[in-house]
């Protein structure tokens, strides 16, 4: 048996995944306003250099507008029920899985036989499944 140890921090959704839906979520808010970065800075109280990325990367997605100079700054492109938790994760985060054996940097030449591995992405599947489902508008209701 092979023991493979990851660290007791590990994440589902990450620091740029949140700052993105908190950013999603106040900008929303003040649609139609033009909203400036160091508006959404200061009101959530993120740190400058992530949020000027996440913002630049939501919208080379398409999840905001954003308008430069004087006055310039970002509005929602989207409404909210069409923003999906798993698309921003996987924005942010890359793609998510829990299968990727490894050992020593090679693939397990198990991985098709491996009785963890098909359990761990039964679970997996079930995780993504119910991630796409979440949109920004269902996390909003109270």
């Amino acid at each position: 048996m092979i023991l493979i140890w990851y660290p007791l921090d590990m994440k589902l959704i990450n620091k740029n995944t949140d700052y993105a839906v908190q950013a999603l979520f106040y900008i929303s808010q003040k649609t139609p306003n033009i909203i400036s970065t160091v508006e959404v800075e200061k009101q959530l109280n993120l740190p400058r250099p992530f949020i000027r990325k996440i913002l630049q990367n939501l919208t080379k997605a398409g999840y905001l507008s954003s308008s430069k100079g004087s006055g310039g700054g970002f509005t929602i492109a989207r409404p909210l029920d069409d923003i999906y938790l798993l698309d921003l994760m996987q924005l942010f985060q890359g793609r998510l899985a829990f299968t990727d054996c490894s050992f020593q940097k090679k693939v397990c030449p198990n991985a098709g036989h491996c009785p963890l591995r098909r359990r761990i992405k039964t679970i997996e599947d079930t995780v993504l499944h119910e991630l796409k489902g979440v949109s920004l508008a269902e996390l909003t209701k109270k």
